[in-house]
């Protein structure tokens, strides 16, 4: 068996498997559909094996939700934080669900949405998100409508809602705590809806979870306002599931022990730096380096690892949990080769499906 040359993303279909069939047994238990969250994960060779064991997509701009259509199938849920005239008719055809951020884009498309299952971003002005970047319930949050009387303006237009308020949030106590919440200050509101999305950002298929308890929650919140749930699972459908490839070409020491790879965080893992976090580096063994990109930018450092023996030129290190907001936020920052993307099937053989030249890099330009 050959393998791509580094760096690639290298996905597995056994661990993928193990995440779908978490989320089916939620699916089974609670009555909770689940649909892809394109923004995170949209890599659509593994889309059969996906496809199996969710509901279909939901996505954040025209192109994802071409994708989502196109590639997966199943039911296609259309959000943007703004659609343009341009966009809206073609985003209009592909679509099962249109969800509007605000009551302003209702009120200009929801005549041409009329034949469209129509919803609503509802903000509940609070979030489990431990970063301003990302927390949707910031101040002046342009992301969905929390007052009242302005919801109650769209409710004879629209059948459901989306209240998208969990970010990596792994504490069930926590997510009850706030769907409680959103139960005693929007229940008359969800009451007259059909179906309500709960979002993504809640890490059921992480370690550990009470991944029963979540369903049953999920069952009762259903029953008691008479609503179709819909969970967006992205992290949760693919976390621990696919690694970042990459080679040590050169090794130096400048105070301590530095292996620069054929990589970049900022090219190949941009969440990373976006968020200041560090890659889940190996870390058994006595030796220590930090792991940097080959990028002229200073900072683009993965972090600092451990192995058994000391680093050579060509060894090759694996940087786990590498799928989510990865391969959908690659670029060619300093012209750095662009990882290729590769499966490993369940019977453990490696195949490349896509591999970018510099011809993809020269054709992203003018």
């Amino acid at each position: 068996m050959t393998l791509p040359q580094t760096p690639y993303y290298l996905i597995d279909e056994a661990l993928l498997r193990g995440n779908m069939e978490r989320i089916a047994r939620l699916r089974a238990r609670s009555g909770a559909k689940a649909l892809l969250a394109l923004k995170c994960f949209a890599t659509w060779s593994v889309f059969d094996l996906m496809r199996e064991h969710l509901d279909g997509t939901t996505s954040s701009s025209l192109y994802e939700l071409r994708l989502g259509h196109e590639e997966f199938g199943k039911e296609t849920h259309a959000y943007s934080v703004a659609w343009a005239d341009h966009e809206i008719d073609e985003a209009l055809s592909y679509a099962d669900k249109i969800i509007f951020n605000s009551l302003g884009q209702l009120d200009r498309f929801g005549d041409r949405a009329s034949g469209v299952t129509t919803g609503l971003r509802l903000n509940p002005r609070f979030s489990t998100s431990g970063f301003d970047l990302a927390d949707p319930a910031r101040p002046f949050s342009r992301l969905g409508e929390w007052d009242m009387a302005r919801l109650d303006a769209a409710m004879d237009r629209i059948s459901g809602v989306m209240i998208h308020y969990n970010c990596e949030n792994r504490d069930f106590e926590l997510f009850d705590h706030q769907l409680t919440r959103i139960e005693a200050e929007f229940g008359d509101l969800l009451q007259r809806l059909d179906w309500v999305s709960l979002g993504g950002g809640i890490h059921f298929t992480g370690e550990g979870y009470p991944l029963d308890r979540l369903a049953d929650r999920l069952a009762g919140f259903s029953q008691k306002f008479g609503v179709q749930v819909y969970l967006e699972p992205g992290e949760a459908s693919i976390t621990g599931t696919t690694t970042l490839e990459v080679s040590v070409l050169d090794l130096i020491n400048n105070g301590k022990d530095v292996a620069i790879v054929d990589s970049s965080i900022e090219a190949h893992m941009l969440d990373l730096l976006i968020y200041r976090e560090t890659a889940r580096l190996p870390q058994a063994g006595d030796h220590a380096y930090q792991i940097a990109g080959k990028t002229c930018l200073a900072g683009d450092i993965f972090g600092e690892a451990r192995f058994d023996r000391p680093l050579r030129i060509g060894d090759r290190i694996s940087i786990a949990d590498a799928a989510g907001y990865t391969m959908v936020k690659k670029n060619w920052f300093n012209g750095v080769a662009m990882p290729a993307i590769a499966i490993r099937a369940e019977d453990g053989s490696i195949r490349t499906v896509r591999s970018f030249s510099y011809d993809d890099y020269k054709g992203s330009l003018s």
